[in-house]
């Protein structure tokens, strides 16, 4: 058999995972919530409507019978080859009938079933995944197949891109998207879901999707419809961004009613500690939700939440629980006057009219697991292996005490090798992971330090105006700081006040000796002195931090709330209802699409 267990047998570790052109742009689809706007784009033809899957869209090349290369979407021009893990997904064919070259385009998910079962394994909270998608994500996208075999990664077809052969009679050139969807049924592939409609039909057939969200095993965002009729579809051509022979239908936001059991309060590295309303747990978007962070007290205050309230709630973009309204607004529940952890005083802290709660204790033992958690982090030094209860025991058996401490683990072998849950093998991988990390950017090590305001963003806006020279960056004065676009006195005075700090410059020079940087690439200045944020999901990007990186290369920033001084939301759904939308509207800064931010960098 073609996926036989004995054809997959076998591992292998890559170094990195080389980047390809796709022979054909992969855009994104218009999009719309109203089922009725499907009957009228059907305009009078026969549609296929079928799943949106939520995981990562995999392009897959067949020669000679057998599968010769995977690719990720990335950003729909280039992807990333990942032939080694798409080999030990768990449905996908290494040999097929058709012996030309095919290329098709599909869908790989985690089922929720599945991805369940990977959380339970997980004893520490805050190690679990977040959602199917994130953890489908990083399984296609490892650079050791072994661990993408062990995610049970599935592959669910939905176009056939093309069917060639050397002898013309032995290729597939289908009149319908029908056809093309069975003929990739024979030769061997699962494919999404799909229903043949008509404008009488579809509103029907969306409903009918609908009902099965619940019971669906599989992630799942909304449908797409597509002209049945190929030559039809592929007639009409395309806009400015989107392809005309397709549309997607997004489900409308989810809201479950339940009852505020608690509100939880969640230290952080920087002693902010933000509150945390824990709920009856109700079923959104197909997983099990209990909790949703509430941000700051303001926010508390604005919902009058008592506990006992009844509350409403719902999946933002259909990933990150919010909550919607409170029903019964019984009165503000109590914000606690010593910190959580560590028991000393808290304050409130008013700031552009939002009210946050603080631990002033500098010893707060939080403080120094969120920031060790902090330095770690992918987008800091990136150290894999380390989380936040694996550093908390390293804490408490005095193996760190400051971030250098990390890069002497070596000495430490017996003891981290006998711990639970630590290995030989995985203490090795820790090593070299460490060692990986002794190479970083200026701005991500500047970043990883954890200063007061500082995201990465401003912490490569910084390093450049210095020639991400470190040394010109801790002696920055307040005036010259202030003088970069995007660094208000704000964040001027958190870097003066860090790097003044005796026990800061200490620990700076004590990693000092452990790290090498990278020399920077080259960076455009096409969005220099424009401001974005982001939202939504993305899809020409491989996710926002990528976007992200591509507007910070090109001399841009990017922040995480809109104001007056933001010149662009970015937002596939520039429909939607969002907060973020509304606020853009009412400040009149401009609601783009990906296509529409490419338009601008003239690609």
């Amino acid at each position: 058999m073609a996926d036989s267990p004995t054809m997959r047998a076998g591992y292998e570790v890559l170094s990195e995972l080389p980047k390809v052109r796709h022979e054909s742009p992969m855009l994104s689809l218009d999009k719309t919530k109203e089922p009725a706007a499907l009957r009228d784009w059907l305009n009078g033809q026969e549609g296929l409507l079928s799943w949106k899957l939520d995981g990562l869209t995999i392009v897959l090349t067949y020669r000679d019978g057998k599968l010769f290369q995977a690719a990720t979407r990335g950003n729909g021009e280039v992807g990333e080859i990942i032939t080694n893990n798409a080999r030990v997904f768990k449905n996908i064919p290494l040999a097929i009938p058709f012996h030309g070259e095919l290329v098709l385009r599909g869908e790989a998910v985690i089922t929720y079933s599945d991805f369940e079962k990977i959380n339970a394994e997980i004893e520490e909270v805050d190690a679990k995944y977040k959602n199917p998608r994130n953890l489908c994500s990083g399984s296609v996208r490892q650079l050791n197949n072994e661990i993408t075999a062990k995610r049970t990664v599935r592959f669910f077809a939905f176009t056939l891109v093309r069917a060639e052969s050397g002898q013309e009679q032995d290729a597939f050139h289908p009149e319908t998207r029908a056809e093309q969807m069975a003929w990739l049924r024979s030769q061997g592939f699962e494919t999404v879901e799909e229903r043949l409609v008509t404008p009488e039909t579809v509103e029907e057939a969306v409903a009918a999707f609908a009902e099965k969200i619940e019971s669906n095993d599989f992630p799942s965002d909304g449908l797409v419809l597509t002209y049945n009729n190929i030559a039809y579809g592929e007639g009409l051509g395309r806009t400015s961004k989107f392809p005309r022979h397709s549309i997607a239908f997004k489900w409308r936001d989810e809201v479950r009613e339940t009852t505020l059991l608690e509100i939880e309060w969640s230290p952080s590295r920087t002693g902010l500690i933000n509150p945390v309303a824990i709920f009856e747990p109700v079923e959104l978007e197909g997983t099990s939700v209990s909790r949703a962070s509430l941000h700051n007290i303001s926010i508390m205050e604005g919902l009058e939440l008592g506990i006992g309230d009844r509350i409403t709630v719902y999946k933002a973009n259909m990933i990150i629980p919010q909550l919607a309204d409170n029903l019964t607004r019984s009165g503000v529940a109590p914000v606690p006057e010593v910190c959580p952890v560590c028991g000393q005083p808290t304050r409130i802290r008013e700031e552009n009219e939002t009210k946050t709660l603080y631990c002033v204790n500098e010893e707060c033992p939080a403080k120094k697991i969120k920031q060790f958690t902090h330095f770690v982090s992918r987008d800091a030094m990136n150290i894999d292996g380390l989380s936040e209860a694996t550093l908390e025991k390293f804490i408490d058996e005095r193996m760190i005490a400051e971030p250098a401490d990390l890069f002497h683990l070596d000495r430490c072998r017996e003891q981290i090798t006998q711990m639970e849950g630590f290995g030989e093998k995985s203490f090795q991988n820790l090593l070299a992971s460490i060692e990986k990390a002794r190479e970083v950017s200026v701005a991500k090590f500047v970043y990883s330090l954890g200063i007061l305001n500082i995201g990465l963003a401003n912490a490569k806006l910084i390093c450049r105006q210095f020639g991400n020279d470190i040394e010109a960056v801790r002696h920055a004065g307040r005036e010259e700081l202030v003088e970069i676009e995007g660094i208000g006195e704000v964040i001027a005075d958190s870097v003066v006040a860090f790097f003044a700090d005796e026990k800061n410059a200490r620990i700076l020079d004590d990693l000092l000796k452990e790290v090498t940087f990278l020399k920077e690439e080259e960076t455009g200045d096409r969005l220099a002195g424009k401001t974005f944020v982001i939202t939504g999901s993305v899809e020409r990007f491989a996710n926002r931090s990528e976007l992200k990186a591509e507007i910070e290369r090109q001399g841009g920033k990017v922040t995480g709330s809109v104001t007056a001084k933001t010149d662009y939301l970015i937002n596939n759904d520039n429909q939607s209802g969002s907060s973020k939308n509304k606020k853009a509207k009412e400040l009149g800064v401009p609601v783009i699409t990906e296509e529409e931010f490419l338009a601008l960098l003239g690609e």
